[in-house]
């Protein structure tokens, strides 16, 4: 299994950086269908247990949330009401049809556009941003080193469990590996990036170390987010796209936080 999820890692990370780089609408398309397919996950996984959420409407709202994104946040917040009220006409036209969850039916499908598709989509609208190219190549890569530091210190060193019944195999010690690694290496990638955005940007060793930081400290929440609710749902994988990876929720939960968080330092900076 560590072999497989090795060798998916080798193959996709050249083709994440091109794309990354690529920047412009072949980035929000292909961004946009992964958050559409990783939506659908979301709503899949409550199907099993007699639930009815709208997979349309999780995978339709996110994709028009990630596109709206890409044109304007005042046309997102429109697209966002009202995509929660066709939901709930969605709903309550399958509760006059004989659905007997349409409440929680409800719930599902807005968290999961919410989730997804809301809090996804600043994948799309950090890479936008002025060096966005660079400050995305800070947030994801910083986000994938504290994982992995977390992970081979976990596993070798780790004693204390972090979160025993969301994730028996997080440690406190690989954590805390995560942590510095996410920082330090934060404030490094951030001053090689500037080479490449020029002395007038906001890259720097201090930015980087900032992000890093916050970035390796939040997003495990995300990871623990959706095992929450693999586990309550006894699933191991949202999907099985990617071999020895699961699905695309899980291979996102952890970045879409940190397009968010990462959104949110950049904002503060600039303030």
């Amino acid at each position: 299994m560590r072999r497989e999820r090795i060798i998916v890692v080798l193959l996709l990370l050249p083709s994440i950086v091109w794309l990354v780089a690529v920047g412009g609408w072949v980035y929000n398309l292909i961004i946009t269908l992964i958050l559409s397919l990783a939506a659908l996950e979301y709503g899949r996984l409550f199907i099993p247990s007699g639930l009815r959420p709208s997979l349309p409407l999780l995978a339709g709202g996110t994709a028009a949330l990630a596109l709206a994104r890409g044109l304007s946040l005042d046309i997102c917040t429109f697209l966002l009401s009202t995509l929660i009220m066709i939901t709930l006409i969605w709903h309550l036209v399958d509760f006059e049809r004989g659905a007997e969850t349409s409440g929680t039916d409800f719930a599902i499908t807005v968290s999961g556009i919410l989730y997804v598709g809301w809090i996804g989509s600043y994948l799309i609208s950090l890479r936008a941003m002025p060096d966005g190219l660079w400050w995305l190549l800070l947030a994801l890569p910083s986000t994938w080193m504290a994982d992995s530091a977390a992970y081979l210190v976990g596993s070798r060193w780790g004693k204390r469990h972090l979160a025993p019944r969301l994730s028996p195999n997080k440690t406190w010690e690989g954590y805390l590996a995560g942590v510095v690694a996410g920082t330090v290496l934060g404030g490094v990638f951030a001053v090689l990036w500037r080479i490449g955005a020029g002395s007038d940007s906001l890259l720097s060793w201090n930015s980087g170390m900032l992000m890093g930081f916050l970035l390796s400290v939040f997003c495990t929440l995300g990871d623990l987010g959706i095992s929450m609710f693999k586990r309550q749902l006894h699933v191991k994988d949202t999907g099985h796209l990617l071999p020895g990876h699961g699905g695309a929720l899980d291979r996102i939960d952890t970045w879409i936080w940190a397009a968010a968080l990462g959104q949110a330092v950049v904002w503060l900076l600039v303030r």
